[in-house]
């Protein structure tokens, strides 16, 4: 099967080869694996939800043999692939974000959209991020471990038509012991709305940490340092 790798944070980010060193190393690469694409967009979209392009040309660089940077949205790198990189793809994988989409950032992020894009048109995705805590950096080895065996486990489970996976990596030191995997439900509760205000500006400071959270769901098994898993659909 093809595979196509995508995300918002922009081709070049750390994320994306942290996604495609997954990939590689997890047990489905050698033996079901035909063609692994990356089309990424050629900068940094965080937040831009599910955003397409109609209006005006998207342009396409070619990196490699299997890498394309695209003037897009992470919507319109699927769209693009699926028309005209690589129409037989059976998979899509968006991430690793970095960052966390849980609940309702859901309809904000590009890194989920890219996969809810994919579902639209009957084929299966699973998006990854990885929770960071404030003032803590990433770790990405530990993103690359825990992908890799999540990998193996949803490539091989049954997944409605219309839906796709959506993962949330919790943000723990180097050493920690393997974070236990959480199937839960979404978090339905709404991101802190606060802003800082300069004359008639107004800047964002919510603090995601202190997002509320209903117990068991994504934001809380992800806060609470396991890894949230949730299947989520175009209708929702």
């Amino acid at each position: 099967m093809s595979l196509i790798l995508t995300n918002d944070d922009g081709i070049d980010a750390p994320g994306i080869q942290a996604l495609l060193n997954a990939v590689e190393k997890s047990a489905i690469s050698p033996y079901y694996l035909s063609k692994i694409i990356i089309a990424a967009p050629q900068g940094h979209l965080s937040g831009c939800g599910h955003q397409v392009t109609t209006a005006t040309a998207l342009t396409l660089q070619r990196r490699s043999e299997n890498a394309y940077a695209i003037a897009g949205t992470p919507a319109d790198c699927v769209r693009l692939s699926i028309a005209h990189i690589c129409p037989e793809v059976k998979w899509v994988l968006s991430g690793i974000n970095a960052g966390g989409n849980m609940g309702v950032d859901s309809y904000i992020s590009g890194t989920v959209a890219a996969v809810r894009e994919a579902a639209m048109h009957g084929i299966q995705g699973i998006a990854i991020s990885q929770y960071k805590k404030k003032g803590v950096e990433y770790n990405w080895d530990n993103s690359i471990k825990w992908t890799t065996k999540l990998l193996a486990d949803l490539f091989n489970r049954p997944l409605p038509a219309g839906n796709f996976w959506n993962i949330n990596l919790p943000h723990l030191p180097p050493e920690a012991e393997e974070p236990e995997i959480v199937f839960c439900r979404p978090c339905n509760k709404p991101l802190p709305v606060n802003y800082r205000t300069e004359g008639d500006k107004f800047y964002y400071v919510g603090e995601y940490a202190s997002r509320e959270r209903s117990p068991g769901s994504d934001v809380d098994v992800c806060f609470s340092g396991k890894i949230a898993v949730t299947q989520l659909s175009v209708n929702s």
